[in-house]
């Protein structure tokens, strides 16, 4: 049997950095990694309700999106990048990171991307509340949850590092040598 490769899940509020972390990691990785950017997963394929106007955001139907993403963890290799990750079976994750940032540079950044003052107010409240990092307290092992700050490209080079890092522990921890 090939080698399974690790199964990580990048999220945070949004405006804290996870798809720029995923792309970089999916570079730097030792072992090839297939980034899936879950929300643009959701509005390509049609895993969805519908768009709900007031919150600016799509309805998901998880039972679509989790019937298409269980292979893909199943197999392995993947970095799923959403803004929220209790949806996420826990047998699914070998390594959840949870992105975050001041609540004052995330406002600025939730700006520059025009998004409505309600919906920035609200990211902004759950940030400042750590709801991303509860939910992921909540639903997975604390030894696999890391908490990184991302506020600076320097951040942002010391965490993709720092993953990689866990990556080759996580392979040598899992080789098949090691299982024989």
């Amino acid at each position: 049997m090939p080698q399974r490769y690790p199964v990580i899940i990048i999220t945070g509020t949004p405006g804290t950095g996870k798809s720029t972390h995923a792309q970089l990691l999916q570079d730097a990785s030792p072992v090839p990694l297939k980034h899936i950017n879950v929300g643009q997963l959701v509005k390509d394929n049609g895993f969805h309700h519908g768009f709900d106007e007031q919150w600016q955001t799509y309805t998901v139907d998880e039972d679509k999106l989790l019937d298409e993403l269980e292979p893909l963890a199943s197999a392995g290799g993947i970095i799923l990048d959403w803004h929220t990750c209790e949806i996420f079976p826990e047998r699914w994750a070998d390594l959840v990171v949870v992105l975050r940032c001041n609540h004052t540079l995330l406002w600025e950044r939730l700006e520059k991307r025009n998004y409505p003052l309600k919906k920035i107010q609200e990211n902004n409240e759950a940030e400042i509340m750590e709801v991303v990092l509860q939910e992921a307290r909540d639903s997975y092992p604390q030894q696999i949850i890391v908490d990184l700050k991302s506020e600076s490209s320097q951040d942002l080079e010391n965490n993709v590092a720092n993953i990689v890092e866990w990556i080759n522990q996580w392979l040598k921890d899992n080789s098949e040598e090691d299982n024989s």
